[in-house]
């Protein structure tokens, strides 16, 4: 199986070569020495040969004499013997043409065809001769050279043993020194930076890097650190701009909170939306940049939502209550720049609500490219509990006052009835007892007037009366003008017997709960002549806003006023001028050119008392 580690397999290489050279040394080592085994007991036959010679030439003289020539061949035969010894012939090399062998072969020539021809004719016992003397000499001249060459042939094979030894050290050494210089390279170096990258890593340093070249596991392993390094960096970085941005949106947070803080105490204080929330809203505005910011308020008894406040608009919004107050206002240069719909922005919608109530809607505008953090959303529903409650307290106070207001009116009513009522009713009982007097003479004509008189002011006053008591018995008991106006609709349509045209406009609050009292009792009264004494068929009521003014108006298609002026005695329309009066303004009745009557009421709330007739410039 392959491994697949280049550095494995590099450390294997270098781990083989060792292994392979000792295997090399060892080999060639035991060749060698068994290619020598055995010389140095070759070289002692080959040497003994020369002194076996001379022996045998000196025996055959002197010592075998007795024996005879049976003996001189019995010791050449062991010469031969020794001659042809296998402790020589394995020394010998295989080779033909070698020079050693060559030699030997001399050797044995020289023997069987001079030194042994000589001691096998010699006889035993005689002296030696010369002819011998000089084979022997030649004999062992080339016996000595035999024995020289054992000796260098063996020398030289230690030589050759030396060498490998020695080149099997040097090459050793050089694969000791490779490893070394390639573990330095490659692991040391290696190892070094990847633990000076981790070192500063730690420090939060992410400039260093690797920078290995290869394919083995160090290399990998830098890119993967350098890989890491640059993901690390980028993470750190990531994370240093999210906790930068995270600290600026708590900043943002800190101060919006404290903006909200501030300005809750005002938007408690004086129970105006708009003075209160509009500064607090156009300081949310900067701190999270977002904006334009408005607000709807809802009436269950209405299907569409009335805008009540916004930061921003090119145009004084129909419901402003003070013509010198600019803080909505911007250019419509700057209106055009802000995140709209049409301006790539996207719209938020926040409702206001108390637990079971829906009170408005908190509608924002934020820059799609930017998006809306979820803490400025976090934000934004906090407004929206304040403006809750706000929004929540202000009805209720309204609601208390019209309560009030009508307790009031019904104990004022009450004292009326138990008071004037009873003493009016008495004074016309005393009247028609005078009548049944019979009074006779010169002064019955002026008693006669002044009874008349006495009786059409106690009745036109009873009847002022109790039209007084109508309309403090009356009650605002819905939840705004407009649906206490519609409610009246629908009842005098029935009366009528078709539907009564009705268009209202007024921005909400913008009425106190006596100015809706006197409002509502105004239309009733117009409603009701219209009704009851005009003979109409068709019928228009229009309650619109023209600010600063309130307009209230009731067209019929009646017969109209006799003479074109309010009848005699009917002290519903004068009742309807001191109402007018009461709210600072006027009731107008005239007979419409069309046909039929018009009834107009104008007049300024007092919540806008501030508003000049003629607007300021924005």
């Amino acid at each position: 199986m392959t491994s697949r580690s280049p550095l494995v397999n590099r450390l294997a290489v270098i781990i083989g070569a060792i292994v392979l050279t000792a295997i090399v040394s060892m080999a060639t080592t035991l060749a060698v020495s068994n290619s020598i085994e055995g010389n140095a007991t070759a070289i002692n036959l080959a040497g003994s040969l020369r002194m076996g010679a001379f022996q045998l030439v000196a025996r055959s003289a002197t010592e075998d004499y007795r024996n005879g020539q049976g003996a001189i061949l019995e010791r050449i035969a062991e010469y031969e013997e020794r001659l042809k010894a296998p402790a020589i012939t394995r020394s010998l090399p295989g080779t033909d043409d070698h020079p050693l062998l060559q030699q030997y072969r001399r050797v044995n020539e020289q023997w069987a065809t001079q030194l042994r021809l000589e001691l096998e004719t010699h006889e035993a016992g005689t002296p030696i001769t010369a002819a011998m003397v000089g084979a022997v000499e030649e004999f062992t001249g080339e016996v000595d050279l035999l024995v020289s060459m054992l000796e260098q042939r063996t020398e030289a094979r230690i030589d050759l043993l030396h060498l490998i030894q020695i080149i099997s050290m040097i090459f050793s050494v050089l694969i000791v020194v490779a490893l070394f210089l390639d573990l330095k390279n490659r692991i040391l170096r290696p190892l070094r930076k990847l633990v000076g990258i981790a070192t500063a890593v730690g420090e939060q340093n992410f400039s260093h890097k690797a920078n290995l070249k290869g394919s083995d596991e160090l290399a990998q392993l830098g890119q993967a650190f350098d890989q890491m390094t640059s993901e690390l960096a980028l993470t750190y970085y990531e994370l240093e701009s999210r906790a930068r941005q995270k600290t600026e949106e708590l900043e943002i947070s800190h101060a919006a909170l404290q903006v909200m803080h501030s300005a809750s105490r005002g938007l408690f204080a004086n129970h105006d939306l708009c003075s209160g929330a509009i500064p607090m809203l156009q300081d949310l505005e900067q701190l999270l940049g977002i904006g334009p910011i408005r607000l709807f308020l809802h009436d269950k008894e209405s299907a569409e939502p009335v805008e009540a406040i916004t930061t921003a608009t090119p145009k004084r919004p129909f419901y402003c209550r003070d013509h010198h107050c600019n803080a909505c206002l911007v250019t419509p240069e700057v209106y055009d720049g802000m995140p709209l719909e049409n301006n790539d922005g996207r719209r938020l919608l926040l409702p206001i609500r108390t637990p079971g109530q829906l009170l408005g809607t908190l509608e924002v505008w934020y820059p799609a490219e930017k998006g809306l953090p979820e803490t400025s959303r976090r934000l934004l529903e906090t407004l929206t509990d304040q403006l809750a409650t706000a929004i929540f307290l202000e009805k209720q106070i309204t609601e208390e006052q019209q309560l009030t207001l009508a307790e009031e009116r019904t104990v004022i009513a009450r004292e009326l009835h138990d008071s004037l009522a009873q003493s009016l009713s008495y004074l016309k009982m005393q009247v028609t007892r005078l009548r049944r007097l019979n009074i006779e003479g010169e002064q019955k004509p002026i008693h006669d007037d002044i009874l008349e008189e006495l009786s059409t002011g106690l009745n036109s006053a009873y009847r002022q009366l109790r039209e007084l008591l109508a309309t403090f018995r009356l009650k605002l008991d819905t939840p705004d003008l407009a649906t206490a106006l519609r409610k009246t609709i629908d009842e005098f349509s029935e009366r009528l017997g078709k539907p009564v045209v009705f268009e209202y406009n007024l921005p909400p609050q913008t009425l106190s709960p006596n100015e809706e009292i006197h409002t509502l009792q105004i239309i009733r009264e117009g409603l009701a002549n219209a009704v009851k004494h005009a003979d109409a068929t068709d019928i228009s009521v229009k309650v619109l806003f023209d600010s600063p003014q309130v307009r209230a108006s009731i067209q019929d298609n009646g017969r109209g006023l006799p003479g074109g002026d309010q009848p005699v005695n009917h002290y519903g329309l004068v009742i309807m001028q001191d109402r007018a009066r009461t709210l600072g303004g006027k009731v107008n009745v005239r007979n419409r050119d069309e046909g039929g009557v018009e009834v107009t009421l104008t007049f300024v709330p007092k919540s806008r008392n501030l508003i000049p007739t003629e607007t300021s410039p924005a």
